[in-house]
């Protein structure tokens, strides 16, 4: 029996899930993968953005702009890397730049501070490779960008270390209401609770529908991307955005915060709500479209491509509360971008109304900050070879194309919800995620994951399920 069942471990789960933890309630998150960030929030552009596409007056809009505001005090509490790069808007074609007016009308409609619109001129000189054909461009100088990978994991991390617990490879498959209790039934049992958070993804409508009468619809929208080397990492210096379309914000070049180029997505409608398969189509739509507003894109660079999936709400909003026939369930639905960029301040809207609605105490000893891995590469020579000094295995290293050691893998192992797989491992140290893909680093990973947790080799997964990496072994594999 819990007070609130958090349905999801995305980036919003993992927000609500945060700001729940302050209070004194007895919570636990639900998640059908393995680990939490395994959905759509691992895949998206990686943007903080600044709030000026948002319609004016829309949750999206003041969500959007609440946690931009957020950002910094949050990455200083999480110790997340987090950089405000800016963002441009660019024109390529006279005949709209009355759009990028409309757009900052509406940033400033919605309180976005430092828009400035930039003449040709002004905008190559920021950005020498921008295209040729550049008319203007809109300038928001509080957009940012960060890793989605771990400001997940860090807000679940901290609602872990203060009381909240994880079930992962749970499913919920149903929902029913008995006598003010609600009943969730998954593939591990029944969790009975006073309070439901409907943070599902691309499947919090069908969730919503089984309590209300008031249907919603959520469509996967399908991007794929292409992510270059860090060779390619200085391209630009700000993120580079089309003007957007009724689709959403279009194509967009990028640098990361890890020293990458990042360039997506598409915008496919799709009905399979796991279908994150890339196709030579849309791959070449992205590499087409880059090269309309940035000049000089080095394609041969690319060192992997992906896709991810948005959860389009019908009308274009995001759900946040309860319905009027459905009270003690809580939507987050709907939650497509800005949705990154929007998260803490979801989990602030939706941790008051609960706190409010189940009159929920203040906790006095809730643990504000997070100390995250420990990254060898960031440390002064002297600091470094101290380090080694002291515990050796931050001195061998596992992933050569990211400098990760094997003390970065033990400590993401070792750590809160630590990981169970090569992609848990991926996703916290970046190894696998250089030049060669994981070709060799894997089987050292593996020998850490097996040795750590005694996790037979057949039984080691990539991302959990059946995604299994030994299919079998010799009597010589086992001596």
């Amino acid at each position: 029996m819990y007070d609130v069942v958090i349905i999801g471990g995305g980036v919003t789960g993992a927000a609500v899930a945060r700001e729940l933890s302050k209070y004194r309630l007895n919570i636990c998150v639900i998640e059908k993968g393995e680990d939490v960030c395994s959905g759509t929030s691992k895949a998206n552009s990686a943007i903080i953005h600044a709030g000026f596409d948002a319609k004016e007056g829309s949750l999206m809009a003041k969500m959007n702009v609440r946690g931009n505001a957020m950002m910094d005090e949050l990455a200083r509490d999480l110790d997340i890397p987090f950089r405000r790069n800016g963002a441009m808007v660019v024109c390529v074609d006279p005949a709209e730049k009355d759009g990028l007016r409309t757009l900052y009308d509406r940033g400033i409609a919605n309180h976005v501070p430092g828009l400035r619109i930039l003449d040709r001129e002004k905008a190559l000189a920021m950005e020498p490779n921008l295209s040729d054909n550049t008319v203007a461009a809109l300038y928001a100088p509080t957009s940012g960008i960060i890793c989605p990978f771990i400001l997940t994991i860090a807000m679940a991390e901290q609602a872990y270390v203060n009381g909240v617990d994880f079930h992962f490879n749970t499913e919920a498959e149903d929902i029913r209401k008995e006598n003010g209790i609600f009943l969730i039934r998954t593939g591990n049992g029944v969790y009975r609770t006073r309070c439901v958070v409907n943070a599902a993804g691309v499947y919090a409508d069908r969730f919503h529908n089984m309590v209300s009468k008031r249907k919603i619809h959520i469509t996967p929208r399908r991007g794929d991307y292409c992510l270059l080397d860090k060779s390619a990492g200085n391209l630009v210096s700000h993120t580079i955005f089309p003007q957007p379309t009724k689709l959403g914000k279009g194509v967009l070049v990028t640098p990361t915060v890890h020293g990458n180029l990042l360039i997506g997505p598409t915008a496919e409608d799709i009905d399979d709500r796991e279908g994150t398969n890339t196709t030579a189509e849309e791959l070449q739509e992205v590499i087409r479209k880059a090269g309309q507003h940035v000049k000089n894109i080095p394609m041969r660079e690319v060192i992997t491509s992906f896709a991810g999936l948005r959860a389009h709400e019908d009308g274009h909003e995001f759900i946040l509360g309860e319905p009027e026939d459905a009270p003690g369930f809580v939507d987050c639905a709907g939650i497509e971008s800005p949705g990154l960029s929007s998260s803490p301040a979801i989990g602030e809207y939706i941790g008051n109304l609960v706190r409010d609605m189940l009159h929920a105490d203040e906790k006095e000893n809730w643990i504000a900050q997070r100390k995250g891995i420990l990254h060898p590469a960031d440390l002064s020579f002297e600091e470094r070879n101290e380090l080694i000094r002291r515990e050796p295995a931050y001195g061998r290293i596992i992933c050569r194309c990211e400098s990760v050691t094997e003390g970065e893998i033990l400590d993401a192992i070792r750590r809160p919800l630590g990981a169970r797989s090569l992609d848990g491992i991926k996703r916290r140290t970046r190894a696998g995620m250089g030049r060669c893909q994981a070709g060799f680093c894997s089987p050292r990973v593996m020998e850490i994951l097996h040795r750590e947790l005694g996790i037979p080799y057949e039984q080691l997964t990539k991302c959990g399920g059946e995604s299994k990496l030994v299919m079998g072994r010799t009597k010589e594999d086992e001596r």
